[in-house]
């Protein structure tokens, strides 16, 4: 395979009027959602896509030069040059052009992933097979893949309550929301919410904010308080309750609470994501938007299927072509975990409006009952939408941003 030219469209989706979320200590104001969109093309004409990382979010505007500019513009300056007429026989041949390149680890590992994906889109399409076919070392019919509806950013605890039982309605059979109104707040709100569903349906915490709180950021002892209440409600997981990378804290809190432990979508390489998997974590979550795209969470996947202890569960929170992308390795792997389906609209049932999280593909997906048919069509099997480049031009700014009181 011989690549003729690699393309970055940066988008964006404009929340109108801005949105104010209130958590402990105070506001997470939402002004847009953005997006990257990567198109390569082989000298025979054959084009792949692939979605951007989700860089400039609440979890990494810890990291420096992380932005969608920074990517979109070290893709177009250096990777695509690099990449130009390349000779492409396997995707470590990707990665070795990419790392000579001597980008940002972060970013290294993000712009390996975007053409990794594009790459198996185009062999895909080249050989008349579904990516998961590509992937898997058996021959794979994927049944649909079971969904846990991603939502609750910050409102009243009920508000979280009437959340998870609209998307109990639709058939969702998991729900995972963001806590971090505070100790006592957060408490309430899993007990609200385990009284409002019941037992039937799976609750997941993802707590990444529990260390974005500036002053009021909760300590050790208080996570350790909070999961021992947790206990009696019985969460499938507790998710980025302490910062990305720091090992020894999920280790130590790993040996105190007999809940399940899930990260990893902050790791910023495939290696981060493998240590992750040895501090008693029990989901690791891999993405292929961050981790090396499908060759790198391959790896992960590799690492895990070996083990009773740990199951690699995507992350996937963006557009629908990031599910796609993510349910073709979720089809592929030996395991049949659950898959993030993050909810957007205007509606209790979405977090916040985000149109250009559907219209970057033609056609809707096959959704139904809170799962998701896998498509078989060659590559990803999905055809995307470039009419969105000029119907969701770029916006300059931050897409959100934290009000600290």
């Amino acid at each position: 395979m011989r690549l003729s030219e690699v393309t970055v469209h940066t988008l964006s989706s404009p929340i109108k009027p801005s949105q104010d979320r209130r958590f402990y200590g105070g506001v997470r104001r939402l002004h847009k959602r953005d997006f990257v969109l990567v198109r390569v093309e082989t000298v025979d004409g054959l084009v792949g896509y692939a979605p951007g990382a989700a860089t400039s979010s609440a979890m990494r505007e810890y990291f420096d030069g992380t932005s969608h500019d920074n990517f979109a513009t070290l893709i177009e300056d250096q990777v695509r040059d690099a990449l130009a007429h390349t000779e492409i026989e396997t995707p470590e041949d990707i990665a070795k052009t990419i790392k000579a390149l001597d980008l940002p680890t972060k970013i290294e590992s993000e712009a390996i992933g975007v053409i990794d994906v594009a790459y198996y889109d185009i062999l895909g399409k080249q050989l008349g097979a579904p990516v998961y076919a590509l992937l898997a070392d058996r021959e794979v019919d994927p049944d649909p893949l079971e969904l846990y509806a991603s939502a609750g950013m910050y409102m009243e605890p009920k508000g979280y309550a009437e959340q998870a039982r609209i998307l109990q309605d639709r058939g969702f059979t998991a729900y995972k929301y963001r806590p971090g109104l505070g100790v006592e707040a957060d408490k309430r709100t899993l007990r609200l919410i385990r009284d409002t569903v019941g037992d039937e349906m799976d609750v997941m915490v993802d707590a990444h904010t529990w260390w974005k709180l500036g002053k009021n950021t909760y300590n050790f002892e208080q996570v350790v308080k909070l999961l021992d209440t947790f206990e009696k409600v019985n969460p499938y997981w507790v998710e980025e309750p302490v910062e990305p990378a720091d090992y020894d804290t999920y280790q130590r809190l790993a040996n105190q609470t007999a809940l399940p432990l899930a990260g990893g979508e902050s790791e910023e390489t495939v290696e981060g994501l493998l240590r992750l998997a040895e501090t008693g974590i029990s989901y690791l979550q891999g993405d292929t938007r961050h981790h090396a795209g499908f060759t790198g969470c391959w790896q992960a996947i590799r690492a895990c299927s070996d083990r009773e202890d740990i199951t690699f569960v995507p992350h996937n929170f963006g557009t629908q072509l990031g599910l796609i992308t993510n349910a073709h390795l979720i089809a592929a792997s030996p395991e049949s975990p659950m898959l993030e389906y993050p909810v957007f609209g205007e509606d209790k049932g979405g977090m916040y409006p985000f149109p250009l999280a559907e219209d970057i593909l033609h056609d809707e997906l096959q959704l139904e009952n809170g799962a998701l048919e896998v498509p078989n069509g060659p590559g990803l099997g999905v055809e995307v939408n470039e009419n969105v480049v000029e119907e969701y031009p770029y916006i300059e700014g931050a897409w959100t941003e934290f009000i600290y009181k």
